[in-house]
């Protein structure tokens, strides 16, 4: 009987994958052409795409652990293939390393950050036999561990930094704790630059930009290799690595579903894909969603929640309003990537870089890029969010669960009426100072919802003489939505005949309702709904 695969969800410790049996997506070849070009780099990827345990990787590489990427037999039986980077010339001596690792201090104050610092700078002054230096700064200490490291083993010191800019993003907006966070690293990193004369090679990885953030502003060596098309992949899944390395775990899990392999792939690629990370728009399936989809036999929900940190919401929170139709298709120039986080001016840097919108086209003539949300279990959570922006984190919640109840039922049952009814509902809690913004206020909350229910949702479809205001799509039809505002249904409804909302939809061979919604300035609410169903 076949030995199960394992998945390594949640573990991020190479030698830990590797001699127990987890699965390891070979990123070797990436990573040998890094360590042979021997530059001081720099990695930015959203939370939970293996940063650190490309830290790990480097770490076992650079520690001469040969055998850890060789073929072998866990002690479990589990057969683990040949790395790449046994087959090149890599000479495997080993290098001091020297890792710091910010990403798991749980509480970000400047007396965690100093005493992690200190524990991380004491564990190497034992490891190469030098007294703790009481009294002096973390560079001075640094220094001379990276020089005592070089002189004893000799040869050049490693330096790996993962997820450096933890503490700082968890200290925007108190401006006493920003400031000496940024202190705290510049002493310790200043002398890096240097030290050039005893370091093989130097590693950084963190979310955000790091020459916006002042602390390695010294570091005027790194290279930036986050939108490198050589470097894509370095993070995260391809689909080539799905469909080749991964295809028979996508096949269990067809047969733990009932589906076939094509319907299954479909799902995964949904949920789970679109992340490009430069103009090249290599996929990059999320490592994290994928192995727990796999791990629990289920196609849902990881991501989000797990990688979402209060500090990244708490600056949305700040900038001006984000509503989910605006950041679909969104265009900037390359610049703006380097944004600083703490500007509050612009949250698209911000949505960016912690993953929550991706590159979806770039235009090279223009060096322009286009940006939107990179796959379905993205779009719901950040649906969901919003709404508690819009309405729940102002202090009323207006019960989306009973909607979502009545969403549901409309699923089931193919029935609009109650649905509207519910949606009325709905609306008719929302305080009156939060309801005077228009047709627009009101497109946007019920395509934001209907998004956070995991419905297959389009706002603002474009055809051949305009925009369709929502456009729904069911299992047992399809819906073309209207709304007006202070005019009347039977209105939007002629809209949707005059301007052929439906036409590009018939094709589909799903029944076509075309709906017209009123909604009234007075009211606040829906006045009346009409709907016609073709036949």
């Amino acid at each position: 009987m076949a030995t199960l695969r394992k998945y390594p969800v949640g573990i991020q410790s190479f030698e830990k994958i590797r001699t127990d049996g987890y699965i390891y997506i070979d990123k070797t070849p990436l990573i040998y052409k890094m360590i042979t070009e021997g530059c001081p780099y720099f990695l930015s990827r959203p939370r939970r795409f293996g940063k650190s345990l490309l830290c790990s990787t480097l770490e076992a590489v650079f520690q001469g652990r040969r055998e850890l990427f060789e073929a072998f037999t866990t002690k479990g039986g589990i057969e683990q293939p040949q790395l790449f980077i046994t087959t090149t010339d890599w000479e495997w001596q080993p290098h001091p390393v020297i890792r710091f690792d910010f990403s798991k201090a749980g509480v970000y104050t400047l007396e965690v950050l100093d005493n992690l610092i200190d524990d991380t700078l004491s564990q190497y002054e034992r490891e190469y036999g030098l007294t703790p230096q009481i009294g002096e700064g973390s560079n001075t200490r640094f220094i001379s561990i990276i020089t005592e490291a070089h002189r004893q083993t000799g040869r050049r010191a490693v330096v790996l930094v993962d997820e450096y800019d933890t503490f700082m993003l968890h200290s925007i907006g108190n401006s006493e704790l920003e400031e000496g966070v940024r202190t705290s690293f510049s002493s310790l990193f200043s002398p890096l630059k240097a030290l050039d004369d005893h370091l093989q090679f130097v590693f950084i990885t963190g979310i955000s930009k790091f020459s916006q953030m002042g602390i390695f502003s010294t570091l005027n060596n790194l290279k930036n290799i986050s939108m490198s098309p050589l470097y894509e992949s370095l993070c995260g899944i391809t689909e080539e690595e799905l469909t080749t390395f991964l295809r028979k775990d996508i096949e269990r899990l067809a047969e733990n579903q009932g589906e076939t392999y094509d319907a299954t792939f479909s799902k995964l690629k949904r949920m789970y894909d679109g992340y490009h990370f430069c103009e090249d728009m290599t996929d990059i399936y999320n490592p994290f969603s994928l192995f727990n989809a796999f791990d629990s036999g289920r196609i849902s929900d990881y991501w989000f929640d797990s990688a979402t940190p209060s500090a990244v919401i708490g600056m949305l929170a700040q900038m001006p309003p984000v509503q989910l139709t605006d950041i679909d298709g969104v265009t900037c120039p390359a610049e703006d990537f380097d944004t600083p986080f703490n500007s509050y001016a612009n949250p698209i840097p911000v949505l960016y870089q912690s993953g929550y919108i991706t590159i979806k086209d770039y235009d090279r003539e223009y060096d322009e890029y286009t940006l939107g949300l990179p796959n379905f279990e993205v779009r719901k959570g950040f649906a969901n969010s919003l709404y508690q922006y819009v309405v729940a984190a102002k202090g009323f919640d207006t019960n989306k669960n009973a909607l979502y109840r009545a969403y549901n039922r409309f699923r089931r049952s193919d029935e609009l009426p109650p649905f509207i009814e519910a949606v009325k509902v709905f609306f008719a809690g929302i305080p009156y100072y939060l309801n005077e913004k228009g047709e627009h206020h009101y497109d946007v909350i019920l395509y934001t919802l209907l998004t956070a229910f995991g419905a297959d949702v389009i706002a603002e479809e474009p055809s051949a003489k305009g925009r369709a205001d929502i456009i729904l799509k069911m299992a047992k039809g399809i819906y073309v939505i209207e709304i007006k505002y202070d005019d009347t249904a039977d209105e939007a409804l002629k809209q949707i005949d005059q301007r052929g909302y439906a036409d590009k939809y018939r094709a589909d061979g799903r029944p076509i309702t075309k709906v017209g919604i009123a909604f009234s300035s007075k009211e606040r609410n829906i006045t009346e709904y009409k709907f016609v169903r073709e036949k």
